[in-house]
């Protein structure tokens, strides 16, 4: 049997190799650099069906005109002249009402609790050691302004099936220790989670070798062509031939998109990458207890056994390749005003990584209309790492012709 070729050695490329190997299918990973080395590697590892309420929502546009003059802001779209961008940021807009907001809130806590629910007998079954951790996620509050503004979320986040439970400040800051005076409530997502996203992807890449699937790292796919005999890629390392082939290349998907398939128009012009940027340091003390997200600066803290990290921000820029370093300040200016130990005491790494967001804020989940073997599992936004399981059972669900687990209408390329 010919093997299904995967583009992208990323979380949901190896993740979907994973479930396509345990549904029988031969599987080979291409990869351009090397495993694990995009959005992958610096996220804050945070397990969110809490994030299920999609980026377009009512008073974003708002909220990203006033912050273009601000360019350590949470949000920040660059004033620059780029044309690709302006029109996504039209389409963007479109969807900022609270019909498309909930609807694709439906979608996306499908596939979060999905993942969610499935993640822990794959990292037994699997014997990820990534340091799992199911105690859930923690949004803290130094405003009353702030906390009662989420109410209105919290609703919208119960009726999806996605709990909360409101602490008060005195109670919180009994528990955590780690926060400075000063908190006045909290917010706790009990069924988030978290781990460490790089050894969550190296234990996923050794897991698919051990099932037999094949990994070829510095592989860098140019093109494709169809024929009677199947799907065949062109590559800096010569042609490869296969029975399929799945694009799971996050933010670099519109990039690829005009060299596999002229049926890949929508795509480019549905995403564009949102930058992201984190710091990771050694563990300090006192650390966090859980993973927070510190609200009124929209920073993301997570700590393991031996780390640490700040991270979050969204930029869209394009492909602006320079570390902003206005913006990793911002985190942890952010992190001073409400943790006793904002920074660790040694600097390891400072990062960042293009996140690949469709204007609804939705995944693109399967086949490509007009083509006999192209597949598509990619635009995941903030939340590769949350939806990457429910993404790798759908696509070996959808390619094996079993009945889905999800409904896979939501995410269909057709939708653009």
């Amino acid at each position: 049997m010919k093997e299904v070729l995967i583009i992208g050695g990323g979380v949901v490329g190896l993740a979907c190799g994973l479930a396509l190997r345990e549904a029988g299918r031969p599987v080979r990973v291409l990869e351009a650099g090397t495993v694990g080395c995009g959005s992958s590697h610096g996220n804050c590892g945070t397990i969110t069906p809490s994030h299920a309420l999609p980026l377009a929502a009512p008073g974003t546009v708002g909220r990203a005109l006033r912050w273009m003059a601000t360019p350590d802001a949470p949000l920040y779209v660059n004033p620059k002249f780029d044309p690709a961008l302006w029109s996504w940021l039209l389409r963007f807009a479109g969807c900022c009402n609270r019909r498309d907001w909930l609807r694709a809130g439906a979608a996306k806590a499908a596939l979060l609790q999905a993942s969610r629910q499935a993640l822990p007998e794959w990292v037994a079954r699997y014997r990820l050691e990534c340091e799992f951790q199911p105690g859930g996620t923690d949004h803290v509050f130094r405003s009353e302004q702030a906390l009662a503004g989420v109410q209105a979320e919290r609703r919208a986040l119960a009726e999806l099936g996605i709990a909360s439970e409101l602490i008060d400040g005195p109670r919180y800051q009994r528990e955590e220790p780690a926060l400075l005076d000063g908190v006045v409530g909290a917010v706790r997502f009990q069924g988030d989670a978290s781990l460490r996203p790089d050894r969550y992807v190296a234990g996923l890449a050794r897991a698919l070798r051990e099932a037999g699937g094949e990994i070829v790292e510095g592989c860098e796919v140019t093109g494709l062509r169809e024929d009677a005999d199947g799907p065949c890629l062109r590559t800096k390392r010569g042609d490869i031939r296969g029975a399929a082939v799945l694009v799971a290349t996050g933010a670099w998907s519109p990039r690829l998109a005009a060299a596999l398939s002229p049926g890949l128009g929508p795509l480019r012009r549905a995403m564009q990458p949102g930058k992201g940027y984190s710091i990771t340091y050694a563990r300090p003390t006192p650390a966090p207890r859980r993973p927070l997200v510190l609200h009124e600066r929209s920073v993301c803290v997570t700590t393991w056994e031996d780390g640490y990290r700040l991270g979050s921000t969204m930029e869209f820029s394009g492909f602006d390749d320079t570390l902003n370093r206005r913006r990793l300040a911002a985190l942890e200016r952010g992190a001073r005003e409400y943790l006793r130990q904002p920074l660790g005491p040694a600097r390891r790494e400072q990062w960042f990584g293009w996140r690949p967001m469709t204007y609804d804020d939705l995944p693109i989940i399967g086949a490509v209309p007009g083509t006999r073997s192209l597949w598509l599992a990619t635009g995941h936004g903030m939340l590769g790492v949350s939806m990457s399981v429910a993404t790798a059972q759908l696509v070996a669900d959808l390619m094996t012709g079993r009945a889905p687990h999800v409904d896979p209408a939501p995410y269909r390329l057709e939708r653009f």
